[in-house]
């Protein structure tokens, strides 16, 4: 989930470019001769081992082998792979966002996948095309999650929802008293903020002639992104959002006011649905709202994946492994345990999967969600358009002007970061 951001058989070195890419140790033929006997090391998301527990013993009967699963947060473990990489401490399977692909094929710490058409062709387009650069498969999609919309239904009942986010203003202006709250979101953060910009036309890239994303096509200051900011800063202005979710602080207040009973809806996504429950909140979940202009508010698609490490000695068996992990049957054991929404295709009509208000939310919203860039220049992205989205939530900078800034900072680093922009 890109919310923690600061919020996705191997066989060749995978290089975007000879001047960026660098390659992992490869494998000898003596390493690829037998896996008996070997330990796989793989790093899982935090409390989520419990879903590939059995299918992990099942690997390590059919195989032979011996398979040790670590849990660390998984928007921070590419970054602990630069260290324990090199040092022959880290895993060979790993889990990433999607976003961060891009940036882990250019400095060569994971490895190309040869997977076979019949297996690629399991995961939905969008969460197998998030683990692709150059046509090429760094990975294997194992949940698919973008953000929706929970209401606390001792507030407000479901025939009660605006249905615009327009209303969903009018009603905060009725309900929002600085205490209690009626529709809350961290629109200080271009995560959030998108699915306003981009519902108005706003974008981060543009596409070149063969739909690859690029970098040279900034939309972030386009006529849309500015007016979708104009109605974010409204709700500011007009103290229908508290200070207090400005800012690194922000999550953890719009949590604590939807878990306290003092906001009648927010916008968050389902790794959220154990927390609210055990909080004793009678919430509903549905797709976010529409906008003014009848377009629905759009949205990320996170994809969480299994990746094998540069650094491993058995990079043939953790791909087996990576493979084994995403299948139908596993994914949807998985989903049984975690709730995760699995990437398969299949499960998506699934009717036991289907039964959760969750899965359906966000399977709904992923209609009008867009794939988060995975190229490397996304990571010059965030940083300057929340600081714009920042001050434009307190009302120190117009958005047009705030927004143009923000643009002018990534395109500087872009250049200065990435050659060939």
């Amino acid at each position: 989930m890109k919310m923690i951001k600061k919020y996705a058989g191997v066989m060749l070195c995978a290089a975007v470019s000879l001047s960026l890419a660098a390659c992992g140790p490869q494998e000898s033929s003596s390493e690829k001769t037998s896996s008996k006997g070997s330990e796989l090391v793989v790093w899982e998301d935090k409390e989520k081992s419990i879903g590939i527990k059995d299918a992990v013993a099942e690997f390590e009967k059919e195989h032979d082998v011996k398979v040790k699963v670590v849990e660390k947060p998984y928007a921070q473990q590419i970054e602990d792979l630069r260290m324990d990489g090199p040092a022959g401490t880290g895993p060979d399977v790993l889990t990433m966002p999607g976003d961060q692909i891009g940036t882990a094929v250019t400095e060569g710490l994971i490895k190309e996948l040869h997977v076979e058409k019949d297996v690629q062709s399991l995961y939905t387009d969008a969460s197998i095309q998030s683990q692709m650069i150059d046509q090429k498969i760094y990975g294997l999609p194992k949940a698919v999650e973008t953000t929706v919309l929970f209401y606390n239904k001792d507030l407000i009942s479901e025939d009660e929802l605006p249905q615009t986010l327009e209303e969903w203003y009018d009603y905060s202006k009725k309900t929002a008293d600085g205490s209690k709250f009626g529709f809350l979101a961290l629109f200080d953060q271009i995560y959030y903020a998108q699915s306003v910009m981009g519902g108005y036309g706003g974008y981060i890239f543009g596409k070149d002639k063969d739909g690859n994303d690029d970098p040279s096509d900034l939309g972030i200051n386009n006529e849309g992104a500015v007016k979708g900011a104009e109605l974010i800063q409204k709700f500011y202005q007009d103290g229908l959002f508290p200070a207090g979710i400005v800012g690194e602080q922000g999550i953890n207040v719009l949590e604590s006011l939807f878990t306290e009973g003092k906001a009648a809806a927010i916008i968050s996504g389902p790794w959220n649905v154990e927390a609210f429950s055990k909080a004793g909140i009678d919430y509903g979940i549905t797709k976010l709202p529409k906008l003014e202009n009848g377009k629905n508010m759009s949205s990320f698609i996170g994809v969480k994946s299994y990746n094998v490490s540069a650094f491993s000695k058995h990079a043939e068996l953790a791909q087996e492994l990576a493979v084994f992990l995403t299948n139908e049957t596993n994914s949807k054991k998985r989903y049984e345990q975690t709730k995760e929404v699995p990437a398969v295709q299949s499960l998506a009509s699934d009717k036991a999967i289907m039964k959760s208000e969750a899965a359906r939310a966000v399977t709904e919203q992923s209609r009008f969600s867009e794939q988060t860039p995975n190229i490397p220049e996304m990571n010059e992205i965030w940083t300057p358009a929340d600081s714009a989205l920042q001050t434009i939530a307190t009302g120190k900078a117009d958005p047009k002007k705030a927004l143009d800034q923000a643009a002018e900072t990534a395109k500087g680093q872009m250049k200065a970061k990435h050659s060939g922009t």
